[in-house]
């Protein structure tokens, strides 16, 4: 007799105690990632254009994160004197926090069982499972940009304002195309929960061929392709990254901030970028489905789209800002808004 499976939530203080252990596993292992993210990029830029990446720093190079971090928390903190001191120390938090939080409603793996006092538990690796999980994810997603406009007005700095004020344009413009690419993901799954969109995926590809999953990036390649190049857009990759370019604004919104302040914005692109990729790989490659132990599914595509994006770092040089501004309002949002259309016709006729 297969024994009855219960949910922490009858168990007040098992679930505060995984809760507690999930929130714990998933913050440090996203700091990791995003230290050696770091390391990564800078290997993997290196030998594509023939050099060795960091190599003195320990054993290959990999105590390079940490010598970075420790240079930048000794070094001193300035505030230039004109700037609103109080926005200026809130900016690099208000970047940060939200990559952060966002990591929470999206799921890592499958349930995880064990017994406590011959009772079977199961608990969902994931820290919140919201019904508007998608919705969620959104919202954070748009609460960055107000840190980096706050950057760019508390600094006083002429090249600090026009990259807060490039961001956000950038931000409006590929955010809309890549919130509205997802939607036919919505219209075939028929849920906004990211761990529904996961077990809709793991179904046959389109009901009947057995061999393939029918993860949605192989019955909606436009709008994973569109969701792809939005999201490097909101984060400010390359490409894309206009509102720090350094030909053009020194550093942009960051060019007042020195020390640890410092390391925070870029602590919250590369966490955006994990996040980013955590979100692709739920919503188009099926999250945690796949061979391998459901955990380790899941880091692996993650992983290939961080590369990715390194790899077009390597590759593509800076768009012009008129460049960027065609491509998101007149072939982005139009693709988006066509894919939806053809989504639904496809639907009511299949």
């Amino acid at each position: 007799m297969t024994p009855e499976v219960l949910t922490l939530s009858n168990t007040p203080l098992l679930y505060t105690v995984a809760m507690l252990a999930k929130i714990v596993v998933a913050f440090v292992v996203t700091l990791l990632i995003v230290a050696y993210a770091t390391w990564c990029e800078r290997k993997i830029i290196g030998r594509m254009q023939t050099r060795c990446g960091p190599t003195m720093t320990g054993p290959k190079g990999l105590l390079q994160p940490i010598a970075d971090g420790l240079k930048l928390f000794f070094k001193e903190d300035i505030i230039p004197a004109e700037a609103h001191w109080l926005a200026f120390i809130l900016a690099p938090m208000m970047i940060l926090a939200p990559a952060f939080v966002a990591i929470c409603v999206i799921p890592f793996g499958a349930d995880f069982h064990f017994t406590y006092d011959g009772v079977l538990y199961a608990v969902p690796l994931q820290i919140a499972d919201l019904n508007i999980g998608v919705l969620f994810i959104l919202a954070m997603a748009g609460l960055g940009v107000y840190g980096i406009v706050l950057a760019g007005l508390a600094s006083n700095s002429k090249y600090s304002l026009l990259g807060g004020i490039r961001s956000t344009a950038q931000m409006i413009s590929y955010e809309l195309a890549a919130g509205l690419s997802i939607i036919a993901v919505f219209m075939l799954a028929e849920t906004l929960s990211m761990r529904g969109l996961v077990e809709a995926q793991m179904e046959p590809l389109w009901g009947v061929i057995d061999f393939l999953p029918n993860w949605y990036i192989f019955t909606q390649p436009l709008a994973f392709a569109l969701f792809v190049v939005g999201s490097m857009a909101e984060v400010n990759r390359t490409p894309f990254d206009l509102p720090e370019a350094e030909t053009e604004l020194v550093s942009g919104f960051c060019t007042e901030y020195s020390s640890m302040k410092y390391a925070l914005f870029f602590m919250a692109e590369y966490a955006n970028m994990v996040t980013v990729s955590a979100i692709a790989t739920t919503l188009f490659l099926g999250g945690w489905s796949g061979p391998l132990f459901g955990w380790m599914n899941f880091l692996i595509k993650v992983f290939a789209f961080m590369f990715f994006f390194i790899w077009v770092r390597a590759t593509f040089p800076r768009l012009r800002y008129d460049q960027l501004m065609y491509l998101g309002w007149k072939i982005m949002l139009p693709l988006s808004l066509a894919n939806i259309v053809v989504t639904g016709v496809a639907i009511l006729l299949f």
